[in-house]
């Protein structure tokens, strides 16, 4: 890994980053030495965020005890030789007998040439997935339905491939089994708390798409023109992050015809530099891995801040060549001066999500949009829109609570069993409407006691609304560079894994 200060000074850490493992170990070490400066200053990439804001969970929490019960969500992640390998809350060694049972429930289950998936019990569902050599484990008294659960683990188990690629997960425990990988993973902690703390009140992972920054046709225009000739031979893919929401990316053609960007690898991405105040030091230069794209290989993620010390407008740069930091930092600086000379940061400073007053319908409190109806060159990323989040949610349990509500429907709306068009929803607090067609999906909340008519009526208002604000709410048109990759590699899924898998080899029989 490689840093270097807003003093202009080159850290390495450590020297040697030649292997795939040693590159994923001193990552999570680099997380790990920040996590002393994290209480001091929160990543401003989150602080946007609702659920950022929640209480990090304890590790010292003593386990079995009313409180720790009282958890509406444990996420537990163990090996398939019943080693703790993460706790969302309590440490994992108090709960290793804990972790024990989980295990041998899986084992007993397979013996009858089964797969066990979820126990319901008193209120309470407990979900399994096994990933290859790991087990992941939700027990949840939340309202989400099993699918949902499922997939908030498959997140979790994205987020470890992420640090430590998924071969480099199996080749581990090929060699043995019992092998203890909170080695690799010690001070990664952090970024997953981070991750579920966002999937709590974060309806992107729900919806599976990416939320944009509100902004003017024109300097979305700008930005995008920026980016799209700071390029470098092997540089990809290229974002531009405002108070966590993407503000602009432009993506290498090669790259675009190989493989599409999933949103998941997206928040996965911006999870890791959110989850760490590190990242605000200076210019960071580390290997990370983009599981939907390709789970077994790196990308060299170039990430540094253009407004110090505010930290609100990120750039990400991302390159299949390790040796390119010199080469990617360079774009960064002239990024810097297309935004300076542009005054851009004047109108990003500016920017922030809508607000749902603007839509001009008195009954709606908030809503979820995502369009399908999208030119092919839309869709390589799926978005979707969202206004603040205003009163009567204003506090971190409402948030949460309207989320499970959009939980809830989305459930219904998508079951496999019966699936639905169209969901009315009142309770005593709200009303809610979901509507799914061939061109879009869309949740609303309005207040109570708005008849099913009134709310079908102020969605076709809404609509109406949205379509006319559709060029400053989505990013319609992905603009895409080209550059000329350096001889013998490829943007292909394949790329350069010959050489990884010898390099990080030699590196597993080191360490192991």
């Amino acid at each position: 890994m490689f840093r270097r200060d807003s003093a202009g000074n080159d850290d390495v850490l450590p020297e040697n980053t030649t292997d795939s493992l040693e590159e994923s170990s001193d990552f999570t070490a680099f997380l790990s030495g920040a996590e002393l400066k994290q209480d001091q200053s929160s990543s401003s990439l989150g602080t946007d965020c609702s659920t950022v804001s929640q209480s990090p969970p304890s590790r010292n929490e003593e386990v079995m005890t009313d409180s720790w019960r009282s958890h509406r969500k444990h996420v537990f992640v163990l090996s398939e030789a019943g080693k703790p390998i993460y706790s969302r809350y309590g440490s994992e060694e108090a709960l290793s007998s804990v972790m024990g049972v989980m295990m041998a429930l899986v084992a007993f289950v397979q013996v009858g040439g089964n797969t066990i998936r979820s126990i319901y019990s008193d209120g309470h569902m407990i979900v399994f997935m096994q990933k290859g050599p790991l087990v992941l484990v939700s027990a949840s008294k939340s309202r989400q339905s099993e699918p949902q659960l499922r997939a908030e683990l498959l997140h979790v188990y994205h987020q470890i491939v992420s640090m430590l690629t998924q071969a480099s997960i199996n080749r581990i425990f090929q060699r043995r089994k019992n092998y203890d990988l909170r080695r690799l993973l010690f001070g990664s902690e952090k970024v997953l708390d981070t991750l579920l703390n966002v999937m709590e009140s974060e309806a992107g992972f729900l919806l599976s798409a990416v939320q944009c920054m509100p902004m003017a046709p024109p300097v979305r225009e700008v930005l995008s023109q920026i980016l799209q000739k700071a390029v470098t031979p092997n540089l990809v893919l290229s974002l531009l992050i405002a108070k966590g929401q993407l503000l602009s990316i432009v993506q290498e053609k090669m790259v675009i015809e190989d493989a599409r960007l999933k949103p998941t690898d997206l928040h996965l991405l911006l999870n890791l530099i959110r989850a760490s105040s590190a990242f605000q030091a200076g210019e960071i230069w580390t290997p990370v891995c983009l599981p939907r794209f390709n789970p077994d290989c790196y990308f060299y993620t170039y990430v540094a801040y253009l407004d110090p010390p505010e930290c609100t407008v990120c750039l990400v740069l991302l390159s299949t060549d390790k040796e390119a930091f010199y080469a990617v930092a360079d774009c960064k600086r002239r990024i810097e001066e297309g935004v300076r000379t542009n005054s851009a940061l004047q109108f990003i400073s500016k920017a922030h999500l809508c607000q749902v007053c603007h839509v001009g319908v008195a009954e709606l409190r908030h809503f979820l949009y995502m369009p399908f109806d999208v030119p092919d060159h839309y869709g390589q990323l799926p978005q979707f829109t969202s206004p603040e989040v205003e009163a009567p949610y204003t506090t971190e349990e409402e948030r949460v609570r309207l989320m499970d509500l959009y939980r809830h429907l989305h459930s219904r709306i998508h079951s496999t069993s019966r699936p639905l068009k169209l969901l009315y929803h009142s309770t005593q607090r709200e009303t809610l409407l979901a509507w799914v067609t061939g061109k879009f999906e869309m949740y609303a909340c309005f207040s109570p006691l708005v008849p099913k008519a009134s709310a079908i009526a102020a969605v076709t208002k809404l609509l109406r609304w949205i379509k006319k604000e559709e060029d400053r709410l989505f990013i319609c048109s992905p603009p895409k560079y080209s550059t000329t990759p350096q001889p013998g590699r490829s943007f292909s899924n394949g790329r350069a894994r010959a050489d990884r898998q010898e390099a990080s080899d030699s590196s597993f029989l080191s360490l192991l």
